[in-house]
């Protein structure tokens, strides 16, 4: 599988933190499952839902939060 070419521009766990989010917190409201949160530290994509959830916390669009970035392959051809 090759690698994505997505990446987090943020620390996305720590923004919700800075946000008032803590990963406790965040289970007891059940804003973020589990393997979401595991995804996202593991810089792993979330699901859309996670991701909608993730911009309603911190008032963000979902660019704020990810990056494409093209693999040297790509670069190459420009």
């Amino acid at each position: 599988m090759p690698p994505t070419k997505l990446r987090y521009k943020i620390n996305v766990l720590n923004a919700l933190r800075d946000a008032g989010y803590t990963s406790g917190r965040i289970r007891k409201e059940h804003l973020l499952g589990e393997q979401m949160v595991q995804k996202i530290r593991k810089g792993e994509m979330p699901s859309w839902k996670a991701v909608e959830t993730i911009c309603e916390i911190l008032h963000c669009q979902p660019g704020d939060l990810v990056e494409y970035v093209p693999d040297q392959e790509e670069e190459d051809k420009k």
